[in-house]
């Protein structure tokens, strides 16, 4: 459904060091750079940082979320503690399983330095 997601991002070395670490516990390699972005490319399309094209500030989406795919709850746990140790802040509470339309997952949220909400999600296999 998507080709990429792009995030602003106010300093973007910055952000690049919170997405080199946070995703590379998700087994992401770090950005590359090309035309003034970082780019993260995996099997289900590319996320981007850059500054926004505008020159104005970057704002995060209220109510918006980008959601990374995790292999499992170490990886989960991996990403948020390695993100709050690279500037990241939390938010929605601790790491953790939650029941949902989708069934039961294991999750945890952060919002980047620029302020965007993220997480890492891991889905346990159902148990038969």
């Amino acid at each position: 459904m998507f080709s990429h997601i792009m995030l602003g991002a106010n300093d973007l070395e910055v952000s690049r060091d919170f997405y080199d670490a946070a995703l590379g516990a998700l087994g992401v390699k770090p950005g590359s750079f090309g035309n003034d972005r970082y780019y993260y490319r995996g099997p289900g399309g590319v996320f981007a940082i850059t500054k926004p094209i505008d020159g104005k500030e970057a704002t995060h989406a209220n109510g918006g979320t980008i959601g990374f795919a995790a292999k499992s709850i170490a990886d989960v746990d991996a990403f948020h503690a390695i993100g709050i140790a690279h500037g990241g802040t939390l938010c929605e509470g601790d790491p953790g399983y939650r029941d949902g339309v989708a069934g039961t997952i294991y999750i945890a949220w952060l919002r980047d330095p620029a302020g965007n909400k993220i997480c890492a999600m891991h889905r346990p296999p159902k148990e038969v």
